[in-house]
């Protein structure tokens, strides 16, 4: 891990060692999670609490949570806070994700991330086990962070195409969170390693600090500004808040490998 740093956060490298697991071919979707919520009535933080964030402005004081917006001259944040935004109105009320049931469940806290993982009988990837799962017995590459393309100039992911924030080009057919697994599987048969949404791990960011270490990327990395769409990227992210492109995978570490060909 670390090898061949682009942002400083990424090294220095190091060997580690991880023992053997199972993940999630895709990040979980909306369908799944909504599977889990009819099963246990589970209410997200995003319906329930906003954050505890000392002088926070009165907005942030209702549940809600983080959209993206396009800045403006009379609104420069690209980050908002929009009441009544949840996993079900990932851009706030009005917007739905009916008919988008394949599309990466967002709005989850680290919290419902992990309720959601241990519902399931599995757990959320440290960061070593997701690293080592999207780089695919990889090597990092160099210190350039180019752009997700194929020798074709296709893009190979789901980021941002353009000017961040300003426009997305949408050269990769979405400005916004694709369904999961319309890009090409990386050498383990895992999709949407990078780009589309970032994930959640279980790896805290600094002992005793309230941020974990989210991973991959997101549809809102671009060239210019957030050159994260790679697997030895990594960023900080509050466990108490969501946004519409933060989401997450699951392992396990008790399944039992497949029986060689011809044995039971």
């Amino acid at each position: 891990m670390g090898e061949a740093p682009f942002y400083r956060e990424e090294g220095p490298p190091r060997q580690v060692a991880v023992e053997g697991f199972w993940i999630s071919q895709t990040e979980v979707t909306n369908a799944q999670f909504a599977e889990f919520v009819a099963a246990t009535g589970y209410r997200t933080q995003a319906e329930r609490d906003p954050p505890a964030i000392s002088g926070a402005p009165p907005e942030m004081r209702l549940p809600g949570s983080a959209v993206f917006r396009v800045p403006t001259h009379e609104n420069p944040s690209w980050w908002v806070w929009v009441p009544g935004a949840w996993w079900r109105a990932p851009e706030g009320p009005g917007s739905t994700i009916e008919g988008r049931g394949t599309d990466p469940v967002v709005q989850v806290t680290f919290d419902d991330a992990l309720a959601y993982a241990e519902w399931a009988g599995k757990s959320l990837p440290t960061e070593a086990q997701w690293e080592y799962a999207a780089r695919a017995r990889a090597h990092a590459g160099s210190q350039v962070a180019p752009e997700p393309r194929d020798a074709a100039g296709k893009a190979q992911a789901n980021y941002y195409q353009g000017v961040f924030p300003a426009k997305d080009l949408g050269e990769d057919g979405f400005t916004s969170r694709a369904p999961v697994g319309c890009f090409a599987a990386n050498a383990f048969g895992l999709h949407d390693m990078i780009g589309n949404v970032w994930e959640w791990t279980v790896s805290e960011a600094m002992p005793g600090q309230p941020e974990n270490v989210i991973k991959g990327g997101s549809f809102l990395c671009a060239r210019n500004y957030c050159a994260r769409y790679r697997p030895t990227a990594r960023q900080f992210q509050e466990r108490d808040l969501g946004t519409d492109h933060i989401g997450f995978r699951v392992v396990d570490t008790n399944r039992a490998p497949p029986a060689p060909q011809g044995e039971d």
